[in-house]
């Protein structure tokens, strides 16, 4: 069963996506709030994927993305965004993002993303 660190700066939204995760079989090895924290969870619980938030206060998605794939290259990570965000949704994909979900999230979409990503 994959194990998947859930990083969002709104604990409703991690709510909501640790339901639709572990309704679909995943199970949740942690969450985090920012990117800050985001980097030291992903280096302490090593995850088989990360749902990364884009938008956060402290170090936004990208930058933890970038410093977790410098740390670990292989690294899986999935960005999630709002609607309007295509250009930052490119520069993550180009960063070594596997996907991006949109919110408000769908459950099918999310699970077939996450899916897809884990092979």
């Amino acid at each position: 069963m994959a194990r998947i660190l859930i990083v969002d700066d709104a604990a409703f939204m991690r709510m909501m996506l640790k339901d639709i995760l572990t309704k679909g079989g995943f199970e949740i090895a942690g969450e985090a709030a920012d990117g800050n924290e985001a980097v030291a969870k992903y280096n302490e619980l090593k995850p088989d994927l990360v749902t990364l938030d884009i938008t956060m206060p402290n170090k936004d998605g990208i930058q933890a993305l970038k410093e977790i794939k410098a740390a670990d290259p292989n690294a899986t990570c999935v960005m999630c965004s709002a609607m309007g965000q295509q250009s930052m949704v490119i520069d993550a994909i180009q960063s070594g993002a596997k996907d991006f979900i949109v919110k408000p999230f769908q459950a099918d979409r999310v699970i077939e993303s996450i899916r897809k990503v884990l092979g």
